[in-house]
């Protein structure tokens, strides 16, 4: 006589390597996104903080590159000269198009970070 033998409990071994090949893939791809090869567009923020620019120093910088203090068109040897003027506690917003390459922005936020001032802010699109 043949005795059926009865199954007390699963063998979960195949199901934890499915899952460790799954977490392979999703750290994987978490790898390329945070590195940036994935394409975005910015800036959009729906929890952008009001401010009133009558007290606040804006640079803008425009899509064809062209950078503003305030109103006025200056190079970026003068954006460090002008900023040189203010007191460091000053608020400095920085308004730059999407278009602009990346690099550009950054320039000019190591030029204001440089300069040592505390309180830097960059204008986004409210989506509210």
């Amino acid at each position: 006589m043949v005795k059926i033998k009865k199954f007390d409990s699963i063998n979960v071994v195949p199901f934890i390597d499915i899952m460790l090949v799954l977490l392979v893939i999703v750290l994987t791809t978490a790898t390329f996104v945070s590195q940036g090869i994935i394409p975005v567009e910015l800036p959009d923020s729906n929890a952008s903080s009001k401010f009133d620019p009558k007290e606040e120093l804006i640079i803008t910088i425009n899509k064809d590159n062209q950078i503003f203090f305030g109103k006025e068109k200056v190079s970026l040897d003068e954006v460090r000269d002008k900023l040189s003027n203010y007191d460091k506690t000053t608020n400095v917003f920085i308004n730059c198009d999407k278009s602009v390459p990346f690099e550009q922005f950054v320039y000019v936020l190591d030029i204001v970070k440089l300069q040592s001032f505390e309180n830097l802010g960059i204008i986004t699109n409210d989506n509210k």
